[in-house]
């Protein structure tokens, strides 16, 4: 049976506001729809993931590069966007669990409860029955009550056979606060499935708080976190620019390595390396192959990146110090700052990048060469 996953992540967020829409903004180190998107990549029974964009941040760098997902520009509409997703999988998968980015604390198990279902059911979806008092209001009074028995609060992720709900979707006119209706619209049976109440959707300020909570007490039931320092150093010669943290910099000399010589983002791969306790570039990538000759250091940087996450580790923060008389660090650090976070896929404020001299002392001081230091943090939960 194949299975895709397709993350809704089109929305703007308008109602928790901030510089970037909800499901971008940083939540224990990672993007809420990195999160999201993570619990389904990991996940063994899930082959597929599709995370639908708004058109706006399809060509950014908002959205996480890691776990592979096929990106799909979504619609005017949550339902229109969802069936821009459906579309990608057409044919190529039997079942499709659809879920909201802001839902960041979707677990495991609750992914396994709507796959239990579908096993019976042509439909599933999880939902947790309203145990409050309801009330009517207006003007700030209660104007009646409402009964409650036979109410339920909604959740995602919520599980199709995928001809049903594609074809659903096709026939629906307008927009849908969710799949279920759409399903019923077109009178698929759905089925009930505990829900989970840490299954969160994050709508107002608030509830970044309560979901950085939760996220800390399930870190802090088994937590690791580790970390690890690098070194690197590379001296000068002719050329007309050095690369420095994955940005190039025009100066007059150039920075000899059998690599590009970007002694910064070397140091910060060795500290991840180091984290893991996993040897240094040199071992990983020898410099007696020439097939790393003038290779660009990103990919030694993502090596160590994808290395952490296959053993479940975050990394969630860096430092990187740069040593040297010239160039100057200062006007580049903002530059290198982005392209460092695009990299690793965390959020720029957990990357730091700053420089230092040596006060003329030593082979930096001299003008001999750059020295770079760095240090990582992993944590695994």
């Amino acid at each position: 049976m194949r299975i895709a996953a397709i993350i809704v992540a089109a929305g703007r967020g308008s109602r928790v506001g901030g510089p970037v829409p909800k499901q971008w903004r940083d939540l224990c180190g990672r993007s809420v729809a990195a999160h999201a998107l993570q619990v389904f990549a990991d996940h063994p029974g899930v082959g597929r993931l599709v995370l639908v964009l708004h058109p706006d941040d399809v060509a950014g760098t908002l959205w996480p590069s890691n776990p592979a997902a096929d990106i799909v520009s979504g619609g005017a509409t949550r339902a229109a966007s969802v069936l821009a997703g459906l579309m990608v999988v057409e044919g190529q998968a039997d079942i499709v669990l659809i879920h909201d980015a802001a839902r960041p604390l979707v677990s495991p198990a609750l992914i396994d409860r709507v796959l239990a279902a579908l096993q019976n059911a042509r439909a599933a979806a999880p939902a947790l029955p309203v145990t409050d008092a309801l009330w009517h209001g207006a003007a700030g009074l209660v104007t009646g009550t409402q009964d409650r028995a036979g109410l339920y609060r909604a959740q995602t992720p919520q599980g199709f056979w995928l001809k049903d709900i594609l074809a659903a979707h096709r026939a629906h006119a307008g927009d849908a606060a969710d799949d279920v209706t759409v399903a019923r619209a077109a009178g698929i049976a759905v089925v009930i499935v505990p829900g989970d109440e840490d299954n969160l959707k994050i709508t107002r300020e608030a509830d970044f708080a309560r979901a950085e909570r939760l996220m800390g007490q399930m870190m802090g039931q088994t937590m690791d976190i580790r970390t690890g320092n690098g070194f690197d150093v590379h001296r000068f010669e002719a050329g007309d620019h050095v690369w420095l943290c994955g940005v190039k910099i025009p100066h007059g000399q150039g920075l000899n390595g059998h690599s590009d010589a970007d002694v910064g983002l070397h140091a910060v791969t060795d500290a991840i390396y180091g984290a893991l306790a996993m040897g240094d570039i040199g071992q990983h990538f020898p410099p007696s192959d020439p097939q790393w000759k003038s290779a660009a250091s990103h990919i030694f940087l993502t090596h160590a990146v994808n290395l952490a996450r296959a053993q479940g580790f975050t990394l969630t923060h860096v430092d990187c110090t740069l040593i040297c008389e010239l160039p100057k660090i200062g006007p580049h650090a903002p530059a290198m700052r982005t392209e460092m976070a695009r990299i690793l896929g965390i959020d720029v404020t957990r990357i730091s990048v700053k420089g230092t001299t040596s006060e003329r002392l030593g082979f930096t001081g001299r003008g001999e060469g750059i020295a770079a230091l760095a240090t990582a943090t992993l944590v695994k939960s």
